[in-house]
């Protein structure tokens, strides 16, 4: 600013210098101007010629005298100007935040959403917006179809956790949705393409569902279709062996509970091939393995972290390790949350 008012005087000066001057009497006598009677005394002594040389040395001594106040003001104006980029970058940075991703929670077989309730409110408290997305549990590929679909509604970044079977629905639901950055496995199977869950559940020995006789682990209702014929079959566990199996180390009463809430697993499920490519191949992944789990054994849970290359944190907690264990889950999620 200061060389733009040098500036502007320099042009006042050479204006007022360089236009000839008329100072003929216009009424009342004045005093004549000193330039005046400088002029008269120049002319006097040379003539127009010296008159011409003497203006154009003042003009000269004009323009070198403003040259300098120029110099003078840029050279203050740059000092100003590294002085205040140099406050400026001594003050807090206030750069946008990166933005939350919304937490997608898929609950397994014998459960919903209320299963989630836990670790839903610690994550809320956190900032977190936080969906339970519905499991029809009627069949992995269209559980999956059912999930993918959801998540196509959700705008922007996405960490897409799922409790026991819901991990198979997960790593299918997932595929080629860029939305979703981290995939969490809690207490889950993490197939390969073509695992079924009575194949994981099995592979290696200690889980409680693993029996010869299926009646003695769960209940059946038959469901007929418009023609009176059974068309499939749902499974409940039954409510008796459903606290030590699931929940070990959750109050009896709240086990009860989760019992008699507890939703249907399409029996056809157990049998039905993982269809599509792992999300996993693409996606983070982590997976949280209960060490008391008796539903899914946790050395098969690490085989299948192992191959899904899987971020693995180890936790003392039953199957259901988001109700007994919910902060040791919330922890694993925001973890992931950050990484995305």
């Amino acid at each position: 600013m200061a060389a733009l008012v040098a500036l502007q005087r320099l042009n006042v000066d050479l204006g007022t210098t360089i236009q000839p001057a008329d100072h003929r009497s216009t009424g009342a006598q004045s005093s004549p101007p000193a330039s005046r009677s400088r002029t008269s005394q120049i002319e006097a002594a040379g003539g127009p010629a010296a008159r011409i040389d003497s203006e154009r040395r003042n003009v000269m001594s004009k323009i070198a005298k403003s040259s300098w106040a120029v110099a003078v003001a840029t050279a203050a104006g740059a000092l100003v100007l590294t002085l205040a980029g140099a406050a400026s970058s001594a003050q807090p940075s206030h750069r946008p935040t990166a933005l939350k991703p919304t937490i997608v929670l898929v609950h397994g077989a014998w459960a919903d959403g209320s299963s989630w309730a836990a670790v839903t409110q610690k994550l809320q408290a956190k900032g977190f917006t936080v969906d339970v997305a519905p499991n029809p549990l009627r069949g992995v590929a269209d559980d999956s179809r059912s999930v993918k679909d959801y998540l196509a509604t959700i705008p922007g970044p996405i960490v897409l956790v799922g409790h026991s079977y819901g991990g198979m629905v997960i790593t299918n639901a997932a595929t080629g949705n860029p939305n979703v950055k981290e995939l969490v496995y809690i207490d889950a199977f993490i197939p390969q393409r073509n695992d079924t869950v009575l194949g994981l559940t099995t592979a290696k020995p200690g889980s409680v569902l693993a029996v010869a006789d299926p009646s003695t682990v769960f209940n059946t209702v038959p469901l007929q279709d418009a023609d009176g014929k059974v068309a499939a079959v749902d499974l409940y566990v039954k409510p008796s062996l459903f606290p030590g199996y699931f929940a070990g180390g959750v109050p009896t009463r709240k086990a009860a509970v989760l019992a008699a809430g507890q939703r249907p697993l399409a029996y056809s499920v157990l049998t039905e091939a993982s269809p599509g490519v792992p999300a996993w191949q693409t996606i983070p992944s982590w997976s949280l393995i209960g060490t008391g789990d008796r539903v899914i054994p946790p050395a098969e849970q690490e085989i299948m972290a192992a191959r899904a290359g899987a971020h693995v944190v180890k936790v003392k907690a039953p199957h259901l390790s988001m109700v007994s264990n919910p902060s040791a889950v919330t922890g694993l999620i925001r973890r992931a949350a950050v990484h995305s």
